[in-house]
């Protein structure tokens, strides 16, 4: 670890980024942030959920559930029981635990607080030492065309099991959206900025989306910050969710190198997994450097690995 953490901003959406920022938030502690996609937003049983940022909060404060990779340690779901009962869809369950979070934070929006200002309170409560961001505080939902039509993200993700072909994606609310103050002043001041091994298509392009995000980015990457970006696909196949399937239904290559060819001209540097070692060539044609190490994070030894192979990638760590 370097002597003087470098302030890092990480952009993330749920599993992989979580577990990656789990790993920086060892090394970086409170010089992390970490903006998160929130086009996977929706709303259930009255309440605001925010998946990607929910999974980041739990697994940087420790209580993540290490079995489904999403939700609390331990929890129970009698409400959602109860909800069955009375007729309510149970296709998206909430836990008892992670209910708290939703009534704390739909009761806060009712009463004109920002989105942002509540998820940091959240953050501190639970202890978390990086800053969680939000992309933005408007309303932004990805949304997926199938051959059933265009389908909200969770309707396809969770409700469908991913099963439909997605042949093309939009961001509802978006042309509205600007970056927060936080989001610019992390991006403004950072020493190095990490794309998360999430998948590109649903949940790195929509932060991207954002407007004032990606020109903050090019601002810091003129000033000479690097920007290392971690491939999520592992000898063609996503660690995690749909993005093999995705790339290759939008028409590029389920690969890393496919991975890379998505930041050219976004990153500088990209980490792939070892077992695609003899695609480094091929990616640096592209004019990325690339770093092979050992991308799987199954533990807390294998999420620390891997970032400080993002921190040496960078020379900062």
């Amino acid at each position: 670890m370097a002597e003087v953490a470098a302030r890092t901003v990480m952009l993330a959406g749920g599993v992989g980024g979580a577990r990656l920022g789990h790993g920086l938030q060892a090394h970086l502690g409170e010089q992390l942030t970490v903006v998160v996609n929130t086009g996977d937003d929706l709303e259930r049983h009255g309440l605001l959920v925010c998946p990607d940022h929910d999974t980041v909060m739990y697994t940087l404060a420790g209580i993540d559930n290490r079995e489904w990779g999403w939700g609390i340690a331990g929890e129970t779901f009698a409400t959602a029981e109860m909800l069955e009962r009375y007729g309510e869809e149970s296709w998206f369950r909430l836990g008892d635990r992670d209910l708290a979070t939703h009534i704390v934070r739909t009761a806060r929006l009712r009463a004109g607080e920002r989105l942002t200002t509540i998820c940091r309170d959240l953050q501190r409560a639970l202890g978390v030492r990086a800053a969680i961001l939000p992309m933005t505080d408007a309303q932004v939902r990805t949304e997926v065309l199938t051959e059933d039509g265009w389908l909200e993200f969770q309707e396809y993700f969770v409700h469908r099991h991913q099963a439909p072909t997605v042949t093309d994606l939009r961001f509802r609310g978006i042309e509205d959206a600007a970056a927060t103050p936080e989001v610019l002043e992390a991006l403004e001041a950072s020493e190095l900025i990490v794309i998360a091994p999430s998948n590109p298509f649903v949940s790195v392009r929509p932060i991207l989306a954002v407007d004032g995000i990606e020109a903050a980015l090019q601002a810091a990457r003129a000033r000479g910050v690097p920007v290392v970006a971690v491939s999520g696909i592992v000898g063609g196949k996503a660690i995690k969710g749909p993005a093999d399937r995705m790339l290759v239904s939008l028409g590029h290559e389920a690969s890393a190198l496919g991975v890379a060819r998505q930041y050219t001209g976004v990153a500088d540097v990209f980490v792939l997994d070892n077992v695609d070692e003899t695609l480094a060539p091929a990616i640096e044609a592209l004019g990325l450097r690339t770093v092979v190490t050992d991308t799987i994070m199954v533990d807390d030894a294998g999420r620390a690995r891997l970032a400080s192979a993002v921190l040496a990638a960078a020379n900062v760590g």
